[in-house]
């Protein structure tokens, strides 16, 4: 799995080239596995990923089209996959997309990410052993109606909300 240290995130985004990159010899933030969220009123950038949760719910694609290899992580079969979106809706963070009718969601490239070589302030990192440790449900029922981006940035404000109190009280001393 891919841990997100926030305090430590510029937003450069060289996390979300390096995937792009790696997986479609192409740049641009559509076809990256992994999306910087900016909350600039308050100053955050969080990267937003496959956390690969206990509850699985990308798995429950109508088309068997999506199973779990042996990292952990999340395969899509582009020959079983008829780009219904489910996935995508699903997944109460943003972290599957459809792009051009293709869900993107983390592989951790084959044990090696790219977007963490890619990282040089050690903002995120590759932890394989804590894979399906991580539960989504708190998510679920607030995501429902929600695009991949508002997702997103759901999962960053609540992911940062400690870092941001400590901030907060830092800057009233």
């Amino acid at each position: 799995m891919i841990i997100v240290d926030a305090s430590k995130c510029s937003g450069c985004s060289r996390c979300e080239v390096a995937c792009a990159f790696f997986h479609t010899g192409m740049t641009g933030r559509g076809s990256a596995r992994i999306k910087v969220v900016r909350i600039e009123r308050i100053g955050i950038d969080f990267p937003v990923i496959c956390q690969h949760c206990v509850e699985r719910y990308c798995v429950k694609c109508p088309e068997n089209a999506i199973e779990i290899g042996q990292l952990g992580q999340v395969v899509i079969s582009p020959t079983l996959c008829v780009s219904c979106g489910i996935c995508e809706t699903l997944c109460p963070i943003g972290a599957i997309e459809l792009f051009e009718d293709v869900p993107y969601v983390c592989d951790l490239c084959g044990g090696d990410p790219r977007c963490v070589k890619a990282c040089t302030l050690g903002a995120i990192r590759y932890e394989p052993d804590i894979s399906g440790d991580i539960s989504l449900k708190h998510y679920k029922s607030k995501s429902k109606s929600l695009t991949p981006e508002q997702k997103r940035v759901d999962f960053a404000l609540a992911s940062t909300k400690s870092l941001r109190e400590t901030w907060e009280a830092k800057r009233r001393k």
